[in-house]
């Protein structure tokens, strides 16, 4: 049979209306890219530009100021007063301040035991100590497991406290401000707050509490997070940066954070955001501050420029860390994100004038927190990463006329890399997978920032990041038929994927017409955003 032609298969009529169609799309996206598209592209690889500077400046900054700080800077040792609390023979255990540790939980079954083991397991005299358990659990089943776990430690003599509420308004604010009510919390000197997840060392508040002691300017002193198993291991414990490669990328991130942004704000400003966990307080700072409020998602952050405006000084203690366990599900790590990309906008939105007003600082440490910590860090650094990297550089693919300097396009986000990249060494051979990583991430933080800045329907969105503990080796252990589910949308996210597909038309009209080459990146750019919008990564819990 003689092969079918496309004439036969399809009218004359049909062909020439095809032909006549796209030699009209064609004369539309002519005639509208010259007057709208180029100049508009034009001013968004500017604007583009400018953010990139701005957080290229901000990196450069802050890595000069750590070499310098390792090369010459003190230790907090020097920085600050500091000296053990000594055993007074006279005054006995009333030399030692009274501390109070709290511990936030909501449906925390699988973490629980560590950290109440953790903070039951705090060196400090026994009479001097008052671990708060603040549970806003719903299912009663986990409520009775904490409870009898509290009664366990209360019964070897541990001075524990068992709190519930009869709802979850603020949700953590709400929680911790309701704890500090009871009339035993007027005795206490200072607070040290614990997330349901964090496990402290035994030596914790000998470390911390003689900074707060000796040091009455002190409002706060925060420890460092870790997720890798390189710790001393007093107690079992789940750290869990090796889980899967999201869990490695997120150490990444992180190890920047603790590593340069905390340090830099330690030592230069006396001002960092409180991480909201593994962190001491002085309850008068607390109190004057304002206290716990839950007007955004980062009551920790909010607590941390209320009482910074107030005059008080933080210390950031890079060489005591605190295990703890990173989310390694993407719906928990998304929920995360959310929160920590959309609560620092909203806060800024609500605070900016507040710290332009304010008479109590200096005019330096409002540039550097209105700047370089909400402006640049939580603001700049959201947006230009994804719209930069993943819209405009890709649609000047489209549009030839507009074309990005190659220092905008290639260097300035290399020396960005690898200035972040310097918090994880072992982490080196992984850059490539971070940055396509982040990228697609960018995304989601860039819409939570705008649904920050804006106070639009998620604003205030609270869902606590689940912890999986060891919950996926009990489920290995119980060998139990898999039940295969999808729904649609569980899942799938649409906005990732609509992005993976116009990244992916771009590297192909960049391999047919283009020059620069473009198309090497977008591609691996494409790839990384359909992995992610399809779920494919992170840990996937079976179903059961």
């Amino acid at each position: 049979m003689d092969r079918l032609s496309s004439t036969t298969i399809l009218p004359d009529t049909f062909q020439g209306t095809r032909g006549e169609f796209s030699m009209q799309m064609g004369m539309v996206w002519g005639q509208v890219k010259a007057p709208l598209m180029v100049p508009l592209l034009r001013l968004g690889v500017l604007v583009c530009l400018i953010m990139s500077l701005m957080l290229f400046m901000e990196r450069v900054y802050m890595g000069t100021v750590i070499l310098l700080l390792k090369l010459f800077g003190r230790k907090p040792e020097t920085r600050y007063k500091w000296e053990p609390v000594k055993d007074d023979v006279e005054m006995g255990n009333s030399a030692h301040p009274m501390v109070l540790v709290q511990i936030p939980m909501y449906n925390e079954r699988e973490v629980y035991q560590l950290s109440i083991g953790a903070a039951c397991g705090l060196s400090w005299p026994s009479d001097r100590i008052i671990i708060q358990v603040l549970d806003d659990s719903t299912d009663p089943t986990i409520k009775d497991l904490v409870e009898l776990e509290c009664q366990r430690w209360g019964s070897k003599g541990v001075n524990i406290k068992y709190e519930i509420r009869d709802n979850r308004d603020g949700y953590k604010a709400g929680a911790l401000k309701q704890g500090m009510k009871h009339s035993y919390v007027e005795h206490c000197d200072y607070v040290a707050i614990f997330d349901a997840d964090f496990q402290p060392e035994p030596d914790f508040l000998w470390r911390t509490v003689p900074f707060l002691l000796r040091n009455p300017e002190l409002a706060l002193v925060q420890a460092r997070w870790k997720f890798a198993a390189a710790c001393a291991r007093t107690v079992p414990s789940k750290v869990n940066a090796d889980e899967c490669l999201m869990t490695r990328m997120q150490e990444m991130s992180l190890d920047y954070h603790f590593t340069v942004e905390q340090e830099v704000g330690s030592s230069i400003y006396a001002f960092f955001g409180f991480n909201g966990t593994a962190g001491v307080w002085r309850i008068a700072a607390l109190n004057e501050a304002g206290g716990w409020k839950d007007r955004t998602t980062v009551e920790d952050m909010d607590l941390a420029v209320r009482a910074s405006l107030k005059g008080w000084k933080f210390l950031y203690l890079g060489s005591l860390k605190v295990k703890n366990e990173l989310p390694s599900t993407l719906k928990a790590y998304r929920y995360q994100q959310h929160r920590w990309s959309c609560g620092p906008a909203n806060l800024f939105r609500k605070m900016v004038l507040e710290i332009v007003k304010n008479k109590k600082v200096s005019t330096w440490k409002k540039v550097h927190v209105i700047y370089s910590f909400f402006v640049v860090r939580k603001l700049v650094a959201h947006i230009v990463t994804f719209v930069f990297y993943c819209v405009v550089l890709p649609a000047t693919v489209l549009v030839p006329e507009v074309e990005v300097p190659k220092w905008g396009a290639v260097y300035i986000p290399s020396i960005i890399t690898l200035l972040n990249a310097v918090g994880t060494p072992r982490s080196l051979h992984l850059l490539v997978f971070w940055i396509l990583f982040e990228n697609v991430m960018s995304l989601h933080r860039t819409k939570a920032t705008f649904i920050g800045l804006l106070e639009a329907g998620r604003v205030n969105e609270w869902i606590v990041t689940e912890k999986l503990g060891d919950a996926l080796k009990a489920k290995a252990a119980v060998k139990v038929p898999r039940k295969p589910r999808f729904r649609f949308g569980e899942r799938l996210h649409i906005l990732e994927l609509f992005v993976g597909a116009y990244l992916f038309f771009c590297g192909c009209y960049d391999v047919v017409f283009g020059k620069n080459h473009y198309f090497i990146y977008l591609y691996a750019q494409a790839i990384a955003f359909f992995i992610v919008g399809f779920g494919y990564v992170g840990t996937i819990i079976p179903n059961s």
